[in-house]
């Protein structure tokens, strides 16, 4: 998870199953960006690490932003990620779907702190990248083979 202001970028790598979460204050051009694993923290056990957790880890993410000068009112949402990495016989559980279960807890979570989700790029079975602009809150995704996508 990390902070920041124009003119830096936000960068997280290897979203495969995992959700990047991006939240952008157009108006005093700061944004935030999670990586998150996992979708809800109760759900586990081993859940010392709050930014793994979709539900925790943008709870903190909103923190910094305030703490930064965000107005939190005011932000937007924007996903990628949430891959169906592996292939299971006749679909897998839903446990084993964590790539759709990020997905829904992140849209979720999103809904719950009133933060209008504007765009997503999610699915799939391959992994992404993203590079999160700060000047205008344009988030562009590479993929191998795949190209790359702004959202």
């Amino acid at each position: 998870m990390k902070v920041a202001k124009n003119p830096h970028l936000l960068t997280t790598l290897g979203l495969g199953s995992c959700v990047g979460i991006a939240l952008y204050d157009r108006e005093n051009k700061i944004g935030g960006l999670a990586h998150i694993m996992l979708p809800y923290s109760n759900e586990f056990k081993n859940n010392s690490n709050p930014l793994k957790f979709a539900d925790t880890a943008v709870e903190k993410l909103l923190y910094k932003m305030k703490e930064a000068g965000s107005n939190i009112e005011k932000l937007t949402g924007k996903i990628a990620g949430g891959a169906r990495m592996f292939n299971f016989k006749n679909g897998g559980n839903d446990i084993l779907r964590i790539g759709d279960r990020n997905v829904l807890a992140a849209k979720e979570v999103l809904k719950s702190f009133d933060i209008p989700l504007i765009s997503e790029d999610t699915g799939g079975t391959y992994g992404r990248s993203i590079v999160f602009h700060l000047d205008d809150g344009k988030v562009v995704i590479k993929t191998v083979g795949r190209g790359i996508k702004t959202i």
